[in-house]
């Protein structure tokens, strides 16, 4: 397997991530077979790996690109409640869990990515999977 094919995430991308998903009670990162993820107990929450030459080939058949583009995933309960939930772009949905959601990340100058949403939706996967003792410990959800 190529270097090209192992690219890594750019670190602007792993910042924000990294700040946001280590923020949250007992959370920690870890190197993932392929990028990066973050965990809660035994459970990934996030997970950021970038797409390139079509490796790895299941997200780049689910995010519908060879890349290169950098991928996050991360779990929802809307798939499961609505089936239209997350079918748009930047979103895409794999078929390895049913709860599970990707969107690509538009890294040119990050002008496309909202990341207010990016950690919204990061924050609500960890609050889906961590221990009710860690979500007592947040902040409530806004809004």
């Amino acid at each position: 397997m190529s270097t090209a094919k192992r690219a890594a995430v750019p670190a602007s991308a792993l910042a924000r991530l990294r700040a946001v998903c280590l923020s949250l009670p007992a959370a920690r990162e870890e190197a993932a077979w392929a990028g990066t993820r973050w965990r809660v107990g035994s459970k990934t929450f996030a997970h950021v790996l970038m797409v390139a030459e079509g490796w790895p080939p299941a997200y780049a058949r689910a995010a519908g690109t060879e890349g290169p583009c950098c991928v996050l995933t991360f779990r929802s309960p809307l798939p499961a409640l609505d089936v239209h939930a997350y079918t748009w772009a930047p979103f895409f949905r794999p078929a390895w869990w049913p709860d599970i959601v990707g969107m690509r990340l538009d890294l040119d100058g990050d002008g496309g990515i909202d990341w207010d949403e990016v950690e919204g939706l990061v924050t609500e996967s960890y609050r889906l999977l961590a221990a009710e003792k860690w979500v007592r410990q947040m902040a409530p959800p806004a809004g």
